[in-house]
């Protein structure tokens, strides 16, 4: 088995797709632009290949992905609508994922400047997650690379999750640590069980880079190689107050974001449903403010 990845070309029929182009790249990935001839409906289509024995936890990640966002109907979780296996029920080999094509670019490569629009996308974003435990999962790799920003018909900036492969059912205890360092959860770092709490954590780390431009210190301490598992959460370092970063927040937008990222999960906020109903009081007001500067 060679580590190299199957690439088709524009005009393939795939699965009963045609390609029109390759949109990406992972590590053990490609996804390509398709369109269904009988239906005409545009998909994402993500190819995922077990190139060599390591690559199996590729697949095992786009097996959970699926089954996890073919659960959940909302706006702002990236839907999947199929997902077809390669190889024999006793060998898969590689596996395709019919995705809903997301058009658009990450929270990270382009944060908006204006905070109504900014705390708007952080509500959607809150609202989907808040969906995905009520249903009993996770999302366990919050950060602003998984937000991609769209617009609906009437040309406000939307907010769509995507990269499950982390996802968990609530209460997993992972065999191995996983997160992204800049903004993982104690819990995760000293693989404790991964809860609601932890997606509030990675959520208000989220926060706090994308109103600030700065991460937070986190339980993988300055370095990744280095991690600081075997230390007290109260090492953990302390992040500087958003205040004084930024003076012209909200105080609410400001106490909820430091909230969120906590090292004690009791400290954090409830439930996420509460975070989207602050994030939705927070975005009212700045709003009504905005208009009666309009009509000043």
């Amino acid at each position: 088995m060679t580590d190299e990845l199957t690439a088709y070309k524009a005009g393939d029929m795939v699965e009963g797709y045609r390609i029109m182009s390759e949109i990406g790249r992972g590590a053990a990935s490609i996804i390509y632009l398709v369109q269904d001839p009988k239906t005409k409906q545009i998909w994402a289509l993500k190819h995922v290949e077990k190139t060599n024995a390591k690559a199996q936890r590729f697949l095992d990640q786009a097996e959970i992905e699926y089954k996890i966002a073919n659960q959940i109907k909302h706006p702002a979780i990236r839907r999947i609508e199929k997902m077809i296996k390669q190889g024999s029920l006793l060998k898969c080999t590689g596996l395709f994922l019919v995705m809903e094509l997301v058009d658009g670019i990450s929270m990270f490569e382009d944060t908006p400047t204006d905070l109504a629009v900014i705390v708007d996308l952080f509500q959607q974003t809150a609202s989907g997650l808040a969906e995905m435990h009520k249903l009993g999962y996770v999302h366990a790799d919050m950060k602003p690379h998984n937000v991609i920003l769209g617009s609906d018909i009437d040309g406000n900036l939307t907010a769509k999750v995507i990269d499950l492969g982390q996802s968990c059912k609530i209460g997993t205890i992972k065999k191995r640590i996983q997160g992204t360092p800049d903004y993982i959860a104690p819990e995760q770092v000293h693989r404790r069980e991964i809860t609601p709490k932890t997606d509030i954590y990675n959520f208000g780390a989220m926060m706090y880079w994308v109103l600030t431009g700065k991460n937070i210190p986190t339980a993988m301490g300055t370095n990744s190689d280095s991690l600081m598992g075997s230390l007290d959460d109260a090492l953990i370092e302390k992040a500087t107050p958003i205040t004084e970063l930024r003076d012209d927040l909200p105080d609410r937008l400001a106490e909820l974001t430091m909230q969120c990222f906590e090292v004690d999960p009791d400290k954090r906020p409830p439930t996420m449903d509460y975070v989207a109903n602050k994030l939705d009081l927070i975005l009212g007001i700045l709003r009504s403010e905005q208009i009666a500067v309009d009509e000043a």
